[in-house]
């Protein structure tokens, strides 16, 4: 799939700043495609990015109207259509995230059809997996793992790609949602993936590599949510990650969308390592991200600080602090292989 750049980010009317995730990630992470955004009247999320008309995006050559937004169900509000087909009509192509193929509206696909245009579903892949087969093989990898939905996985793996890169180590991020390939340009919405298939969905973007390269897993939602941990196991599964990194946000006390209460760190980490060990026995945590964007500095370092000591692991921000002493507790634990 080759989406092309740049991109007018659509949000639509969301109302807050989480449905609006896939955007945020863009912009963060490839700040030179995103030219503009396009809201409707009630929109609650704002990129920061100019507000722009479709003919103000064409002038200044978007060439992708992206819908940057995530909901429950993944469904494609009604109200949406009429914008969409505009952006069709006025010579964007149209790429979204959603569950629902863009191919499947008809008033979208009729314009697509008649003006010429390219529908990109990235959360709906044509490929076929295989099975998972739990086999061990070379390569070395991390995944992110987390309390909840929506805690900092993807910005987590992103932000130890650039350091480790940094630092000259052999080390790619590998995209498990909708929002991961549109920044990395490949890899599989693994919560579209037929059940059967998802460990070996994983097990494909994360095949066979040198010794000493690491695979940067994307995790999704929580082993301990009642909705998405089935997606969380394969994810765990197919990835046979060495290491893993917690992901929290500690103003919560429950799970995003449940009554669910919230797990502790340490409950992720024994749940972890226990389910993870059926593929990779030799699984451990190397680190814990927290995502601190509610408190202010000072209380931020001291409740990292608590992690730190409580868990035996470095505790960070990756967003905030970086994650330097993740990177360096990974290069201790698991040294270069010699030739």
């Amino acid at each position: 799939m080759q989406i092309a750049t740049p991109y007018l980010m659509f949000l639509g009317d969301v109302p807050d700043t989480l449905a609006a995730k896939t955007a945020y990630g863009i912009v963060d992470w490839r700040p030179e495609w995103c030219v503009g955004q396009l809201r409707m009247p009630g929109c609650a999320a704002d990129l920061g990015i100019p507000d722009l008309t479709l003919p103000q995006a064409v002038e200044r050559g978007c060439r992708t109207l992206v819908v940057g937004v995530v909901n429950a169900g993944g469904v494609l509000p009604d109200h949406w259509i009429a914008e969409i087909v505009a952006a069709l009509e006025a010579g964007l192509d149209v790429a979204s995230g959603l569950h629902v193929a863009l191919s499947s509206v008809e008033p979208i696909a009729k314009a697509a059809a008649a003006n010429g245009r390219a529908l990109h579903d990235v959360r709906l892949s044509a490929e076929r997996f295989p099975t998972g087969k739990g086999t061990r093989r070379p390569g070395r990898r991390l995944l992110t793992v987390g309390t909840d939905c929506s805690v900092g996985k993807k910005y987590t793996v992103l932000a130890l790609e650039r350091a480790m890169r940094e630092r000259g180590l052999d080390a790619d991020f590998r995209a498990t949602g909708q929002t991961g390939v549109f920044i990395s340009g490949k890899g599989v919405a693994i919560d579209a993936v037929v059940a059967d298939f998802i460990s070996g969905a994983v097990e494909s973007i994360s095949p066979a590599a040198d010794p000493g390269h690491w695979d940067l897993i994307e995790g999704q939602g929580s082993l301990f949510h009642p909705s998405f941990a089935g997606v969380s196991l394969g994810l765990l599964h197919g990835a046979q990650p060495d290491a893993f990194v917690v992901c929290h946000e500690p103003t919560r006390t429950r799970m995003r969308g449940v009554e669910h209460p919230l797990p502790t760190i340490r409950e992720v980490i024994d749940l972890t390592v226990r389910l993870g060990r059926l593929t990779n026995p030799g699984i451990r945590a190397v680190g814990i991200a927290v995502n601190t964007q509610a408190l202010e500095e000072d209380e931020a370092r001291k409740l990292l600080s608590a992690l730190a000591d409580e868990h035996g692991l470095p505790a960070t921000d990756p967003v905030r602090f970086g994650v330097d002493e993740i990177v360096e507790r990974l290069t201790a634990e698991y040294p270069e292989p010699r030739p």
